[in-house]
């Protein structure tokens, strides 16, 4: 069976100090560390979607790039307890505005790390690659 396809956001932005920031958020489920993700709704495009999953889990907004920077899998456990295995297409987003209030601010915490600590924090390798990959110049994959 092919997997189920979902998108992320992997939002990032330039520190008071001129390093690279990226922001992660807790899973409602189990409190790990991930990027903000979910389901594309019927037709729209996955970079919008991806769009969308950032600012609904995180309260953030700014430019994403159309183009997706890789891919991680991950099995992902439905409520009934069945298992499915999901292709998660991940976007780059530059951060621009950071809401106070947003939709699921009271299931989620949110947080800047470096791109070695948010490599560190999430649990799927091929995720912690592509953050690593991606934080040696994030302008090279956002222009």
């Amino acid at each position: 069976m092919p997997p189920h396809v979902q998108v992320a956001a992997l939002p990032w932005r330039v520190s008071g100090e001129g390093s690279h920031e990226v922001l992660l958020v807790t899973s409602r489920g189990t409190g790990r560390w991930v990027l903000p993700k979910g389901w594309p709704e019927k037709s729209e495009p996955l970079h919008e979607a991806a769009a969308r999953e950032a600012a609904e889990e995180a309260g953030v907004a700014g430019p994403v790039k159309p183009a997706e920077i890789g891919r991680f899998y991950y099995g992902k456990v439905s409520p009934t307890g069945a298992r499915r295995r999901c292709e998660v297409r991940v976007f780059p987003l530059e951060v621009e505005s950071v809401a106070d209030k947003w939709p699921e601010r009271k299931q989620r915490k949110r947080h800047w790390f470096t791109p070695q600590e948010a490599a560190d924090l999430v649990a799927e390798v091929e995720l912690r690659e592509l953050i690593a990959s991606f934080a040696t110049n994030p302008r090279k994959f956002a222009a």
